[in-house]
């Protein structure tokens, strides 16, 4: 069913495991799978992704997914990071059976929601910093 990239990167993930001191995390799931997926990130300053760590509860495709997203988000900016899509993950796999094509579209969610958690807390913090300046 699963061709030898997807379950060697299934049996050895590197990016799997939760982070402390994350600063940003993103959490999708799909009620019709099962699958849920939680990605965290490490931002630098500057905007760059500095690590990518992962939790999945899933199938053998969802893992493998999550993990292949991660390693294409490190090193990349947030905007860059954004333009990862599930294209890019499935080619990466080498092929996925059509009913698991889904376990790549999730990982992409998962950046995207991990993203969005890190610009409303950026956006939080720079309105607090605001208000404490007004005081």
């Amino acid at each position: 069913m699963y061709n030898k990239k997807v379950l060697a990167i299934f049996q050895n993930p590197k990016n799997a495991g939760g982070m402390k001191g994350a600063d940003a995390i993103g959490k999708v799931g799909n009620a019709a799978c099962g699958d849920i997926m939680k990605i965290y990130l490490k931002i630098s300053e500057d905007g760059i992704i500095e690590d990518a760590r992962f939790k999945t509860f899933g199938c053998c495709a969802a893992i493998a997914s999550t993990d292949v997203a991660c390693d294409l988000i490190k090193g990349k900016t947030i905007e860059e990071a954004l333009k990862v899509t599930n294209k890019q993950v499935f080619e990466i796999l080498g092929d996925l059976p059509p009913h698991k094509i889904h376990c790549s579209v999730l990982a992409e969610e998962a950046i995207r929601a991990a993203v969005d958690d890190y610009n409303a807390k950026k956006a939080k913090a720079e309105k607090q910093s605001a208000k404490e300046e007004e005081e």
